[in-house]
């Protein structure tokens, strides 16, 4: 298998991590993005709602789709993660998601957590796409 790492400049730096922000197979096209949260260069948040958050979490997960040559219409399967209950936050979420998509309509799973990256993060998005 070979890879292709992608790490927007706009993006956090994961290396400290170690992790890349998106990772392309490249035999298959598939892109794998990790879980995009709502923090700015020096890992802070910027929104204090889940709705803010999950808003800044997908425009961070279509600057990475973008920078692996992928798009929100390749996406496959987005996985998404909120602190607490996910069915509190439906009604707040639900419409940004439907904007956000469009008519890409992905599977899309849901999960209620009780921590994520730092205590001030409420929302994280992953997914999988394909490029091309």
């Amino acid at each position: 298998m070979s890879k292709r790492l992608v790490n927007p400049q706009e993006l956090y730096d994961g290396a400290p991590l170690s992790m890349s922000q998106a990772v392309v197979d490249t035999q298959s096209s598939l892109v794998f993005v990790s879980g995009q949260v709502d923090w700015n260069h020096q890992h802070q948040v910027s929104q204090h709602s889940v709705s803010g958050q999950f808003e800044a979490a997908l425009d961070k997960l279509r600057i990475a789709l973008t920078a692996a040559g992928a798009s929100v219409d390749s996406l496959l399967h987005l996985r998404i993660y909120v602190r607490g209950e996910v069915e509190d936050h439906m009604e707040a979420v639900a419409p940004i998601l439907a904007t956000f998509l469009g008519n890409s309509r992905p599977a899309i799973t849901g999960i209620g957590v009780a921590s994520l990256a730092s205590r001030a993060t409420l929302v994280e998005v992953e997914a999988i796409a394909k490029v091309g």
